[in-house]
């Protein structure tokens, strides 16, 4: 990816500084906030904490990011491409990110949240016993294809960084992933107790992520070669249903 910026970026980021952003510095109008601020809130380049009119900025920024992903790799996403689709100039799009990866991982960072959330929802709030409790794992099949779809682009991201090594997305698939995977390795131990060989549940629990993840990542390779989206979803909620509680799945599932 090249995050190079123009010759005359520089020069153009300086006149901004100069004048303190075109988004704006002061509290009063919603711009940058220099002194105070939740060390938890997102932070603009400098270390200062954005304002009501600095986030929108910031935000749009990051949504035409993650829009252009859809149609550029990430390796030929540029800066001076992200701000002519945000409106705006090179020069801001540093005010809020060093570079084109940071804000992708912050997209990352958002999604990884979003993820922990809703997909460690489906184990812990569904039963697991009966027709309700298969009900839970083909939620969580579906769940799991789902997210990946509506943010296909940043999760392809995500697999190709965090497989060359990047600690950063490395982190963040492990934030994504890790909640999910303990809540499933303490379903797993709470069903089985009578079973005579138990296999460690968090080993059972991180082989069915790994295979959920992995599908929904590549259900496309998948439905090139004929194998239908429904047909992936059903496949693993009978492997999860078997896994975690040890059953036969229903029949005519």
């Amino acid at each position: 990816m090249t995050d190079d910026r123009m010759a005359d970026e520089p020069q153009e980021r300086d006149v901004a500084d100069a004048v303190e952003g075109v988004e704006g510095v002061e509290d009063a109008n919603g711009g940058l906030d220099g002194e105070n601020g939740d060390e938890t809130e997102p932070r603009a380049a400098d270390g200062r904490v954005p304002g009501r009119r600095g986030m929108a900025t910031r935000q749009r920024l990051l949504d035409c990011t993650q829009r252009m992903l859809r149609t550029e790799t990430y390796r030929d996403l540029e800066v001076v491409d992200i701000a002519r689709e945000a409106g705006t100039s090179p020069a801001t799009f540093y005010q809020y990110f060093p570079d084109v990866t940071t804000a992708i991982v912050s997209l990352a960072e958002t999604a990884a949240l979003e993820g922990n959330e809703q997909l460690t929802a489906l184990v812990k709030q569904g039963p697991w016993r009966g027709a309700a409790g298969y009900a839970t794992a083909e939620a969580i099949a579906s769940g799991f294809i789902h997210f990946w779809e509506e943010r296909w682009p940043l999760m392809r991201v995500m697999e190709l960084t965090a497989a060359e090594g990047d600690q950063r997305f490395r982190s963040i698939r492990t934030r994504l992933l890790n909640e999910f995977t303990v809540a499933l390795s303490e379903v797993i131990a709470s069903v089985q107790t009578k079973n005579p060989n138990p296999v460690d549940p968090m080993a059972s629990a991180s082989v069915l992520v790994s295979m959920l993840a992995h599908v929904a990542a590549h259900r496309y390779g998948f439905e090139f070669y004929g194998i239908r989206t429904e047909e992936l979803e059903r496949s693993m909620a009978q492997i999860l249903w078997t896994t975690v509680t040890g059953q036969r799945p229903p029949k005519g599932s």
